[in-house]
């Protein structure tokens, strides 16, 4: 998309129209590059394969990088908007296309009113958080030797509740998370002739049954964490026995501690069902791995009143902690500069409030990662972009601002 007078609403539509999956982001890349040249930023691509960063410096300040992912999910869309995904088995049902948008909104203000601060913006879209490694990547090809260093990193991530509210949970606020695939080994054969085999069906049964008694008996009550079986497949026939099962696992934990309790769990009750139903030694591979996100204390007070001030206390939410997982913490442990994060709200908020009377939220309000996932266009675009302006600038100085790099971080 071409036209830079038109809307924001019209690039979102575009953008959700045309969903691309993990570092195949090309045309999302280049909406972002153009739109950050036609603001005036200085902008590097394919940082990372696909990632595009845009710096505008603006004399002394600090600097403050603002993040925005542009990956979409392998699903089906089902919304039955007039401007769904034309992709097939492809669509934005994280709302990455919020994210973008918001900051391409976002970056251009900042440029239109640079006159009323003083430091260095970076704008950053980030290919591939779905697979978790997007992040890394970015940094792994030299992120940080091609643009300052950031003071604080900033960034949002829309989701099922009002539109119009936002707000950060301080402290560990996303789940860590462990993919992990499991096969396990029989010996196949007739359906008929069960006592001449090996089931791994069975053994993949028993798995999946045992694997739920981890959270509830060996995690404490007090701690969150999740343990789920999202994909089991095997056989090919009604009367055959397969030679092997295969199982996908997620997990969730706040803390490292409790992760590693969870991973040590799933091996000892893999490996002991194999062994008790005389089967080889299955085999259990690490996929994807997101650390926990953790939002800076100081940071998180400074930018939730700064919502408040901007927004009213209506409008500031105390979201909590989230079960799901997020990769932007890996560019503040790289720059050693501080997180915040938070939620925009997406949801219809009549819808909303409805649902929560009628305590049907799970039912009625879609959430992230489902095919009738569509945040309302407005107002959630409109303070998707004012959330990150009234964050940069809680960061960003006045025009009179002379203090050196290494002094704002005790602010």
């Amino acid at each position: 998309m071409t036209d830079f007078a038109a809307p924001l609403a019209d690039l979102y539509r575009d953008l959700h129209r045309h969903p691309e999956p993990a570092f195949e982001e090309t045309r999302t890349a280049g909406v972002a590059a153009a739109r950050l040249r036609y603001s005036g930023y200085e902008v590097i691509e394919r940082v990372g394969r696909t990632g595009v960063v845009g710096v505008l410096r603006n004399g002394e300040g600090p600097t403050v990088l603002l993040r925005a992912d542009m990956d979409a999910l392998p699903v089906h869309e089902d919304t039955g908007l007039d401007y769904a995904s034309t992709v097939e088995g492809m669509m934005h049902a994280c709302g990455h296309d919020v994210h973008v948008a918001a900051l391409i909104g976002a970056a251009d203000r900042l440029a239109q009113t640079r006159h009323e601060w003083s430091g260095t913006v970076i704008a950053l879209f980030q290919p591939a958080e779905e697979s978790g490694d997007g992040a890394q990547t970015m940094i792994d090809d030299g992120l940080y030797e091609k643009v300052p260093l950031p003071d604080v990193v900033l960034g949002q991530h829309v989701g099922p509740a009002p539109a119009g509210v936002v707000g950060a949970h301080s402290g560990p606020a996303f789940a860590g998370a462990n993919s992990i695939d499991i096969t396990v080994y029989g010996r196949g054969g007739h359906g008929s002739r069960p006592e001449t085999t090996i089931d791994p069906i069975v053994l993949a049964a028993s798995i999946v049954l045992r694997l739920q008694t981890i959270v509830a008996r060996e995690v404490a009550p007090q701690e969150t964490a999740v343990v789920t079986v999202g994909r089991i497949s095997a056989g090919t026939k009604n009367n055959i026995i397969p030679d092997t099962a295969s199982l996908g696992l997620t997990v969730r934990a706040f803390s490292e501690p409790v992760r590693i309790r969870i991973i040590e769990a799933i091996e000892r009750i893999v490996r002991g069902e194999a062994a008790v139903s005389g089967a080889p030694e299955p085999r259990i591979h690490y996929a994807q791995s997101f650390p926990v996100m953790v939002n800076d204390a100081d940071g998180t007070a400074r930018t939730n009143a700064a919502f408040r001030a901007a927004f009213g206390d209506a409008s500031v939410l105390a979201p909590g902690a989230v079960s799901g997982s997020e990769d932007v913490g890996i560019l503040a442990a790289a720059a050693q500069a501080p997180l915040v994060y938070w939620i925009l709200g997406g949801a219809d908020a009549a819808l909303y409030m409805a649902a929560a009377a009628a305590g049907t939220l799970d039912s009625d309000v879609p959430s992230n990662h489902s095919p009738h996932f569509a945040p309302i266009i407005e107002p959630t675009l409109a303070r998707g972009v004012d959330a990150l302006v009234v964050a940069a600038r809680a960061w960003l100085a006045p025009q009179s601002w002379e203090m050196k790099r290494g002094e704002i971080r005790s602010l």
